[in-house]
């Protein structure tokens, strides 16, 4: 992959998913059926991207899949009807995933940079499409324009084997040469983080939303960069470690921002673990771990009381999640800097 390629693909991952909060909170927020919208959507846009996985490994035209995303995305805008609005735009927002995802990762191999350069924007496209969508300008006729740009740049660049469509994937095969045992912990860290993500609360967090989001994105970047200089397991030590010993003084500004930075890390490690596991299913992988997203977001969406309450428990969540990882990672792996 090109670094092209992965910058239209980071661009667009921004792209779409400001667009779906931009959606969700500017056209479905003030309907009666907003919290069924919300669950659809989420539903569609994370737990759905496990049996879509399966076919986008299997159809093998990664940059379409993200393209149709990107449309479908931009035509949820043009739906008039709450429900098909949110379906349709979680829909969009799985395809687009799994398209880039995959590509991402068949060029990644033993490296993980270019999982974090992709996954972080999203984050940040998600906080400036809330505070767009609540916002009380005429923007609606704008939305749909960054993903259609964004699927004509996917279709135009992205790669492509034989002078098709066709992506080179793996031939699809879900067997797992290292066990499935390595992917269920790398599933629970997911729920885990996920969880922790919903449930977290700082009394200064009002304050200090940009910087948090900021932090949780770049955090997804550097650690790619750190586990291809350190290795997974180094990384995940240094990282859950850090953050850890940093969350017992979440109660300030500085080390909570810094506690949620290091927390992140770990994203595109799971995801290189889990696509290392399954080499021959890299979409079921990647729709394994953001099924594992939707699972630690229902506690929230249901108004069950956290179990996560204070400093204390956040640092206890994240040395669980490290001595979780250590079974998904097994053995030590080289990081390849050759590859």
């Amino acid at each position: 992959m090109t670094k092209r390629s992965l910058a239209i693909y980071s661009a667009a991952h921004f792209w779409v998913d400001l667009s779906c909060a931009f959606l969700l909170f500017r056209t479905l927020s003030g309907s009666p059926q907003w919290m069924l919208c919300l669950l659809l959507y989420n539903f569609c846009a994370f737990a759905l991207q496990m049996p879509l996985g399966l076919l986008a490994d299997r159809w093998n035209r990664n940059g379409l899949t993200a393209a149709a995303g990107c449309v479908l995305t931009a035509l949820a805008c043009l739906s008039p009807v709450p429900l098909l609005t949110a379906v349709t735009a979680g829909v969009g927002n799985a395809l687009f995933h799994l398209g880039g995802g995959i590509d991402v990762l068949n060029a990644s191999r033993e490296r993980a940079a270019a999982l974090g350069v992709f996954i972080s924007p999203g984050a940040v496209g998600l906080y400036i499409g809330t505070i767009w969508g609540q916002s009380a300008g005429p923007w609606l006729g704008l939305a749909p324009l960054g993903p259609l740009l964004m699927a004509a740049l996917i279709f135009w660049h992205c790669p492509k084997t034989d002078r098709t469509l066709r992506s080179g994937n793996a031939t699809p095969d879900l067997a797992a040469p290292q066990g499935y045992g390595v992917l269920l912990p790398l599933f629970l860290v997911v729920v885990l983080r996920s969880y922790m993500g919903m449930n977290q609360s700082f009394s200064w967090k009002s304050q200090w939303v940009l910087v948090l989001t900021l932090a949780l994105a770049l955090g997804k970047t550097a650690g790619g960069f750190l586990m291809d200089r350190l290795g997974p397991r180094r990384a995940s030590n240094a990282s859950l470690g850090l953050a850890a010993a940093l969350y017992l003084a979440s109660a300030l500004p500085l080390p909570g921002t810094l506690a949620v930075f290091l927390f992140n890390m770990t994203m595109p490690v799971t995801l290189w673990a889990a696509a290392r596991a399954l080499p021959g299913a890299k979409g079921f992988a990647f729709g394994l771990l953001t099924f594992a997203l939707f699972l630690g977001y229902l506690p929230a969406y249901l108004g069950w009381p956290s179990l996560l309450t204070g400093p204390a428990a956040y640092a206890c969540a994240a040395l669980l999640s490290l001595v979780i990882l250590w079974f998904g990672l097994g053995k030590e792996a080289k990081p390849c800097l050759q590859c």
